[in-house]
């Protein structure tokens, strides 16, 4: 099946991806609720826990509902790419309970202690914690600098050869869409023997395939527009290295307890079905929201990657099919003109996630950054009246009058 897949488009994978056919015939994959499964003999079970054949164990170490969504995503992130011999690139996924566990087993089956990671600026809020707090303890380190200056990341490449293990992208980032350089940063990181990561969660393989600039591991939280409708939480890992990633980063996995469960796999296979159709609406109605929002006298700035007035603009337009549905933007009045346009809103929905087919915004001043100190957050372009938006499928004009009354 997964080789008829790859000779197709990306939204046949969508919906046929990994599909395998099941003993009862279902039409969909079924919810598998089984803490467990059993051996045909003692010869059975020695052959799958050897590795002899395949076959399930125990739910913690995988299921058919959650290696359908697994298989499926990591077609979509090799679509249409080769690997380093010139063939259909081979990607492999393991499901997990949240981004930040996937990001957890990323990280725990790469670093160690006395290693360090280089990283950017101006990350998802959950992975700075874990940079700032978690790591540390476990003596790793990580060293945040500014990965727009080519001269400074070489420099820093340098001063901590040997020690350096890691690189972590996130492109674009939260949430002021700022975007870094995959493939020159990868090359760079390559270079100096570097494993470099990129959380793909914002773009998604529908307008950014990291795999294409030779990176190692992918990330997302597919609780955003992998998943689409906000019913379940999720992330994954999917690896290039694929004996690595059945035994070290599989063992990681199994470890740490980070698996995902068969009810919320089926909620994103369901939603990946409908993945490209969406990312299609969300990507067009963003476009409409930015240049209402651009022309607005209430609002100072838009950040958003398919206007020309954003500095990374062209570079988004190199490495992205499209600017996407996630953008910011800065209102006149600050903090308490954020306030009160998040009290006025109707129909858009105030919450703090993303990449559902409802529009979502947030304030991150008086939310997600309130603990930051006023300083950092401003230093990364956070400021009082900045608001977050999540673009989604409505009608657009409802979109748009909705952000009218609310401004005004």
């Amino acid at each position: 099946m997964d080789e008829i897949i790859n000779s197709q488009g990306f939204e046949t994978l969508c919906i046929h991806g990994g599909h395998k056919t099941e003993s009862n015939h279902a039409h969909l994959t079924p919810i598998y609720a089984s803490s467990t499964y059993t051996f045909d003999s003692a010869e059975h079970g020695a052959a799958l826990f050897s590795g002899k054949e395949k076959g399930y164990i125990y739910g913690r170490f995988g299921n058919p509902t959650i290696n359908e969504a697994e298989e499926r995503i990591a077609l979509m992130e090799a679509y249409g790419l080769k690997d380093r011999q010139g063939k259909p690139l081979l990607l492999k996924a393991i499901l997990h309970s949240s981004g930040m566990a996937a990001i957890t087993t990323m990280l725990l089956s790469n670093v160690k202690t006395g290693d360090k990671v280089i990283t950017h600026h101006s990350l998802y809020g959950g992975t700075q914690e874990m940079m700032d707090k978690v790591l540390p303890a476990l003596g790793i380190t990580a060293i945040q600098i500014d990965f727009k200056d080519p001269g400074k990341v070489e420099e820093t490449l340098k001063a901590h050869e040997g020690s350096l293990a890691l690189m972590y992208l996130e492109t674009p980032a939260n949430p002021t869409l700022q975007c870094v350089d995959i493939e020159h940063l990868a090359s760079m990181g390559k270079e100096y023997g570097l494993t470099v990561c990129v959380d793909n969660t914002f773009a998604t393989p529908y307008l950014q395939q990291p795999f294409k600039y030779d990176v190692d591991f992918v990330m997302h939280s597919t609780t955003k527009f992998l998943n689409g409708h906000g019913t379940a939480i999720g992330g994954i890992v999917i690896g290039r290295d694929i004996e690595k990633m059945n035994t070290k980063v599989t063992k990681t996995h199994r470890l740490l307890g980070n698996n995902s469960n068969a009810f919320e796999a089926f909620l994103l296979t369901n939603g990946l079905r409908t993945f490209p159709i969406r990312m299609e609406r969300h990507c067009s109605n963003a476009e409409q929201v930015a240049a209402y929002l651009a022309q607005h006298p209430k609002v100072e700035k838009v950040n958003y990657l398919g206007l020309s007035s954003h500095p990374d603009h062209e570079l988004a337009k190199r490495q992205m099919k499209h600017a996407g549905a996630m953008m910011s933007f800065e209102l006149k009045g600050g903090y308490d003109a954020g306030v009160k346009f998040i009290d006025n809103l109707e129909l858009c929905v105030s919450a703090t996630s993303l990449g559902t087919c409802d529009t979502l915004i947030s304030h991150p001043a008086s939310t997600s950054h309130v603990v930051v100190p006023a300083e950092k957050r401003l230093e990364f372009g956070i400021t009082d009246g900045l608001i977050r938006m999540s673009v989604g499928i409505e009608t657009v004009t409802d979109i748009i009058n909705d952000l009218e009354q609310a401004i005004n």
